[in-house]
């Protein structure tokens, strides 16, 4: 079992979050191959445009913005809900039907290859989170790194799923005073290659003990 690093009240969490949205929409937007620097990201979340940064670009980099306000101001629990809501703010404008559970094909492009993910079954996936979030044997931490690689590997809406997992699992982190999970750019090599082996294994233990100590970002208070 992974224990939580950090032990924090939901409001210092929050306001973590909050303090740290730049990076994290920063780092986040890296799933969709943006290359916006920092700074630029700085700038647009501020509302301003950036020379060289197309439209296309800006408006992930807003709706990234707008996902994570989202996940740190609402006050709902995780549920099925909350993953639509999340994923229709991300993915409003590359997704086939934002918000939507996948009813069609899917295929990711990883360093192994292309995977087919499974079918969509919404029932399934209702059950498997409810016995997750209910699972005493686990820390929240835990529990937050297994639905975000189970979302990423399921890959159940039509677009954004990297992010809305991301969202997800953040969510769970706050809501619980546990910190935050953010991979550093530095380490997304080896993440990615963990990643696509996950995806074609299905074993996520690896994966998430290297997260646990490469990923998870907080303060000792």
């Amino acid at each position: 079992m992974l224990r939580g690093k950090y032990h924090l009240s939901v409001e210092q969490n929050k306001r973590l979050a909050r303090s740290n949205l730049t990076r994290l929409v920063y780092v986040n937007s890296r799933f969709e191959g943006l290359t916006t620097t920092l700074q630029q990201t700085q700038t647009i979340i501020d509302g301003l445009g950036v020379d060289g940064v197309s439209i296309d670009d800006i408006n992930i980099i807003i709706q990234l913005k707008r996902g994570w306000q989202y996940t740190i101001n609402s006050d709902e629990g995780i549920n099925l809900d909350f993953l639509k809501k999340a994923n229709k703010i991300v993915a409003l404008n590359e997704s086939l039907a934002p918000g939507e559970l996948r009813t069609g094909n899917g295929a990711v492009s990883t360093m192994k290859g292309e995977y087919i993910p499974p079918q969509v079954n919404q029932e399934q996936e209702e059950l498997f989170l409810t016995q997750l979030l209910l699972d005493k044997n686990r820390t929240n931490t835990d529990k937050a790194l297994t639905l975000m690689y189970h979302l990423m590997r399921n890959q159940i809406f039509w677009d954004g799923n990297k992010r809305t997992a991301t969202l997800a699992a953040n969510k769970i982190m706050i809501n619980s005073g546990a910190g935050l999970i953010n991979v550093p750019l530095d380490r997304w090599p080896k993440w990615n290659q963990l990643i696509s082996e996950f995806y074609f294994s299905g074993d996520m233990e690896e994966l998430k003990q290297w997260t646990y100590d490469n990923g998870i970002q907080g303060v000792e208070l």
